[in-house]
């Protein structure tokens, strides 16, 4: 017989129970180093849980019975036959995190939405960084009129968006753009008499016809509306980016949701604008802060997904059964009975080894695999496990200070840093002497690739034709030798002295500072490169700093104060063009406060127009993407070093899952699908 469930959760007390402290880590996960447009979001905490590693099931005593012994005759014996063998009935995902909550408003892990993704079902899927409706009808369109943008007109004391993006009230000083302007090259600034004809974006939602809660109550636009007023509410702590720049979120009837944007503000992203559905029957007499701690939102919230909630054992595990008002239950999904989503922490010797011994099914990718990728890469070859693996949109870099801090009351030849990186050949120069193909096939073994852009290769705005600069330390050489850096000792163990370079005094050692945290890969990753730069006679000293010292804000801190000559740390390109980090307003400086993304002080106009451009654009609008990108190929405000990888494995017999999407909320999130064994064969 088939047992429904692995040893830890079958039905009866365990003999035995282990008990295993272990420390985990919930974030700074490839040290979460994202930023948004206002500021960077600085974590660093350890958790302590408990996790309970529970041992097979007691064995049980077969009742006897008396039987009466029965006369057979040749006609009363029948041929006997193998049964067939029972398929499976659950399905066992293990993930690198507990989550410490199941509120969507209320947190923001990873562990979190890899779970959700089997009670929430969409709304929007995000599939190589494209949306993909899931309970919508469609997502938008201009074609069929439901994405409209308008021509308002707009008066004093109206909020809208500003030229630059920010949400301001009209008044007479206000740069915006002016109906039919797309860049700042058009902005207007307002004298506070003239007439003000701005565009105004309009989306409208439809949802599919019969949708059901898991609890069997209908699903309505008017939820959508319902958690648009919640995220709303200043107790809810949610990213308040779109909900700033929301004029109205309305339900029309009981499928249909109408946004209408501030004045300003065109989005490309037109999947992004319906608010995913909370069960206002369940929670509407709980407020904003009550949902926060409540039983029913943060530890079995109703959804419309495969599965539902039914028992969470704190350090230990979860269990779901299958929700049969799932809208999807008539083409056979989910295919299992149960789900169980394991924790065993980050920790990927423990995850592979319960891979191994059938204790899990699947292994997400938000465990650590990445700390044993020869092992899982040695296993899947030798087709022990599948593994699968996915390049970013994390990608590592290694960013000028083309401008420090120390610049911004006028460059000082005799008092100031030497201008190091100024003229692009000095930081082209860096880029041939960097070793970054070889640092990327030893640390990921070949299972990573050096960017050429910002975007990894399975974003659809990526520009395929761009080339990345290859090793080539002759060539790094012939560069410094025009800028004017001499090598005239031939000793390959000292660096480079100036000789009319430009805004550098002669006879400058060519040594630099690299700084960065005190992770393991990157200290192996700044020394490979401090070694091949030598080559070129460039000379740097290596700090390793704690990430709280690396990011602190300016004036005084590292990289948000400008006061470095390299910088190591990793960025993230989500479905928006991340141009923005390198335009001239993101300078971090005394008039924002220093609080701005771009660190480096690159500062192009050019750069800034195509980068406007590029992030009203669709993303399947290639041709703004494509000239930014070249842009920033030619430029090298900073040098990319190599994408992130992000890794999930399996056993052998697996089906429904086949490549890593590394653009959405969770890799998990076509889980219904899944199956192994029986279930493949007879889905």
């Amino acid at each position: 017989m088939v047992n429904e469930f692995p040893s830890y959760i079958r039905s009866g007390l365990p003999k035995g129970r282990a008990m295993i402290i272990m420390e985990r880590k919930l974030a700074n996960s490839y040290e979460e180093e994202t930023l948004n447009s206002t500021r960077l979001k600085r974590i660093s905490f350890l958790l302590l849980i408990f996790l309970f590693l529970l041992s097979a099931c007691q064995s049980q005593t077969i009742p006897t019975t008396t039987i009466q012994p029965v006369n057979l005759t040749p006609e009363m014996v029948e041929p006997t036959s193998d049964p067939t063998p029972e398929p499976p009935k659950s399905l066992v995902i293990c993930i690198g995190e507990e989550p410490l909550t199941l509120y969507p408003y209320g947190g923001n892990s990873r562990g979190m939405w890899s779970i959700l993704e089997a009670i929430y079902d969409g709304p929007v899927d995000t599939v190589n960084f494209m949306p993909e409706p899931v309970i919508l009808e469609k997502i938008p369109d201009y074609e069929s009129g439901d994405a409209q943008i308008n021509t308002v007109a707009v008066k004093v004391g109206d909020r809208i968006v500003d030229a630059g993006g920010s949400v301001v009230t009209l008044l007479a000083g206000v740069n915006f753009l002016p109906a039919g302007c797309n860049d700042k090259s058009c902005a207007v600034e307002w004298d506070g008499e003239s007439t003000v004809e701005m565009e105004q974006q309009i989306l409208r939602y439809q949802l599919k016809p019969g949708l059901l809660w898991s609890d069997g109550e209908d699903l309505t636009a008017n939820d959508s509306f319902y958690s648009f007023q919640i995220a709303s509410d200043p107790a809810s702590p949610v990213n308040t980016y779109y909900l700033e720049r929301t004029a109205s979120y309305e339900a029309f009837d009981a499928v249909q949701t109408q946004w209408i944007g501030l004045p300003g503000f065109i989005t490309p992203h037109l999947g992004d604008l319906f608010w995913l559905p909370l069960p206002q029957h369940a929670w509407g007499e709980l407020s904003a802060e009550e949902l926060l701690t409540a039983v029913d939102s943060t530890l079995k919230p109703l959804g419309w997904g495969p599965y539902q909630i039914d028992n969470w054992v704190a350090g230990s595990h979860i269990e779901l059964s299958r929700n049969t008002n799932y809208f999807r239950a008539d083409e056979g999904l989910p295919k299992f009975e149960k789900l169980v989503f394991r924790f065993l922490g980050p920790n990927a010797d423990s995850n592979l080894k319960a891979l191994e011994i059938n204790e899990c099914d699947f292994v997400d990718a938000t465990a650590e695999l990445d700390q044993q990728l020869v092992d899982v890469v040695e296993r899947s070859n030798l087709g022990e496990i599948n593994a699968y693996f996915g390049q970013g949109p994390e990608w590592e870099h290694l960013d000028f200070g083309i401008v420090p801090s120390s610049y911004d009351d006028g460059y000082q030849f005799d008092v100031d840093r030497p201008d190091w990186f100024g003229d692009v050949r000095m930081r082209t120069a860096i880029a041939y002497c960097s070793d970054r193909f070889g640092i990327a096939n030893r640390y990921f073994v070949n299972r990573s690739a050096v960017p050429a852009s910002f975007f990894p290769p399975s974003h659809p705005a990526y520009n395929g034709s761009l080339t990345t600069i290859p090793y080539d330390v002759d060539m790094g050489n012939l560069l410094l030798d025009q800028i004017g850096w001499r090598d005239d000792d031939n000793n390959p163990s000292t660096p480079r002295i100036s000789l009319g370079v430009q805004n550098v005094p002669d006879g400058t050692p060519l040594v630099l500072d690299l700084v960065s945290t005190q992770s393991e890969l990157r200290q192996l990753v700044s020394a490979d490169l401090a070694r091949s730069l030598m080559a070129c006679g460039i000379e740097t000293v290596m700090q390793h700093v704690l990430p709280t010292e690396l990011y602190a804000p300016g004036p005084e801190g590292v990289m948000f104060g400008r006061n470095f000559d390299l910088a190591q740390f990793t960025w993230q390109a989500g479905r928006s063009n991340p141009c923005f980090l390198y335009t001239s307003d993101q300078i971090p400086n005394a008039e924002n406060l220093w609080v701005g993304a771009n660190i480096t002080g690159f500062s192009s106009e050019i750069y800034d127009q195509t980068c406007q451009l590029a992030q009203r654009a669709a993303l399947d609008d290639s041709e703004s993407h494509a000239e930014i990108q070249r842009i920033f190929n030619e430029d090298l405000p900073v040098l990319p070093l190599y994408y992130q990888l992000k890794i999930a494995a399996s056993r052998p017999d697996f089906c429904g899952f086949n490549a890593i999407d590394v653009s959405g909320r969770s890799v998990l999130y076509e889980l219904e699908g899944f199956g192994y064994g029986e279930v493949c064969v007879n889905p």
